[in-house]
């Protein structure tokens, strides 16, 4: 009896941590109600609980917490036919399509995925709708939001999830091109929190290419940006938050979908080939060493749930019980543990640490500081010689690292005089051979970086 009790309340501890996150003094980043940092590694699985039984759905957010993932990307009314195609259990989200007529049996299997995620200490990035049901550009549709019945949705499904571990995700993989569009989504975020009390965070996920801040950046019910950076090689998600940091109005910034593991290079397999853990990693280390408040992982697969026995969307071709295994899942769960080895919240982006060349190409180095000045950052994709300014760090003995972000190990270099620069060579080089460079105020005693 003693251990079930001590086990709810370890439930309750934990939820209690992570129901409510909030933003920074400095409105760069995410903390739990605590105060302590929010590392967002989230993962998108957009069709998870429109095509995954209860059973599915729990191994697949077991394997996610195992792996390090902190946030679930979901989507109520699905994109993939989700109005008319029924979920595992034969049930349609809404009664004749009626917005104010929710079925119930459909949101209790939403409440079980969403209850299950908050034992294993997950959020879910819940979007109620996909884009499609409010501006079919295309996709299935239909659209069924307008300007009168949006805010009342909105209110009804905030209600419901009110005290749950939820950070509500407006937009769904769509600009807004008028006045309409506008309309609908201020309404619906005025309506989630009237009925959540405003007591979770809300973002908005845009088409691809796009911003959040290109359309609300000022708008007060958005307390995240976030971006979809693309699906491709040539994406260059670091621009994002350049722009981000330049805006008016400062608000954390996520990239909520940047290239995806397992998918076509700009959707064209044939000529651009497939992208790869590779692929996913240059894009989170770009990502999180330009300012990012966190990174979303993708993989074709997942977020579509595929199965052979289902028609694939552009291409899908790994179960997504494989897939969920696949190579980058895990290594972007080390590298936020590698951040986490270090007070990261403090780090500032500073592209001039990096001497020499550095052409804005697949092989650009990304650099940050920390604000106390006693470490710093440096990725460098393609394994290349690299000149640091090491004069930006205090100490006068420096102690550095060699993260492998392929398997989380490290390779320690013996700690060396700060003379204010330094070569660095990694032991490996060309495409796949990345390597992070952590660079210590030897005074420090930071850690070694590695996972354990």
């Amino acid at each position: 009896m003693k251990k079930v009790a001590l086990l709810l309340l370890t439930f309750l501890a934990v939820h209690s941590l992570f129901a409510q996150l909030q933003i920074s003094n400095d409105k760069l980043h995410l903390v739990k109600k605590d105060g302590s940092p929010f590392f967002w590694l989230g993962d998108t699985a957009w069709e998870l609980f429109h095509r995954l039984n209860r059973e599915e759905a729990k191994l697949y957010l077991q394997n996610r917490a195992s792996k390090g993932f902190t946030v679930i990307q979901a989507v109520v009314l699905a994109e993939l036919d989700g109005l008319h195609t029924p979920n595992a259990y034969g049930d349609k989200p809404l009664i004749n399509n009626d917005l104010l007529k929710p079925n119930e049996a459909y949101f209790k299997h939403v409440d079980f995925v969403v209850n299950e995620a908050g034992k294993l200490g997950l959020i879910i990035a819940m979007l109620p709708s996909w884009g499609d049901k409010w501006n079919k550009k295309w996709g299935v549709g239909p659209e069924i939001f307008t300007p009168d019945n949006a805010a009342g949705f909105g209110e009804w499904i905030g209600k419901r999830y009110k005290n749950k571990p939820i950070v509500w995700v407006l937009g769904g993989d769509r600009d807004v091109e008028n006045q309409e569009d506008f309309t609908i989504i201020r309404r619906m975020a005025a309506g989630l929190k009237k009925g959540d009390g405003g007591s979770h965070l809300i973002t908005f996920h845009p088409q691809g290419g796009r911003s959040s801040f290109d359309f609300f950046a000022d708008d007060e019910w958005l307390d995240i940006n976030m971006s979809q950076t693309g699906h491709e090689v040539a994406a260059t998600n670091y621009k994002f938050n350049v722009k981000a940091r330049n805006l008016t109005t400062a608000k954390p910034h996520i990239d909520g979908e940047p290239r995806y593991e397992d998918h076509p290079n700009k959707f064209n397999p044939g000529e651009k080939g497939w992208m790869d853990d590779f692929d996913t990693r240059v894009a989170a280390y770009w990502n999180m060493l330009s300012g990012g408040a966190g990174h979303t992982y993708g993989n074709h697969n997942i977020w579509q749930m595929y199965t052979e026995k289902r028609q694939p969307v552009t291409f899908a071709r790994t179960h997504w019980r494989v897939a969920i295994n696949h190579a980058g899942a895990f290594q972007v769960g080390w590298m936020r543990k590698m951040f986490e080895k270090r007070n990261w919240q403090m780090l500032e982006p500073n592209q001039a640490v990096i001497m020499g060349e550095n052409a804005e190409d697949p092989e650009y180095k990304v650099a940050c500081v920390s604000k106390n000045e006693d470490f710093m950052i440096v990725y460098i994709p393609f394994g290349r010689k690299t000149t640091v300014n090491t004069g930006v760090i205090k100490g006068t003995e420096l102690k550095a690292w060699w993260f492998n972000p392929r398997d989380g190990r490290t390779i320690a270099i013996p700690t060396f005089e700060n003379t204010g620069k330094k070569d660095f060579t990694p032991s490996s080089i060309g495409r796949g051979s990345d390597w992070v460079l952590i660079i210590d105020d030897a005074s420090k005693n930071y850690p070694d970086p590695a996972v354990e």
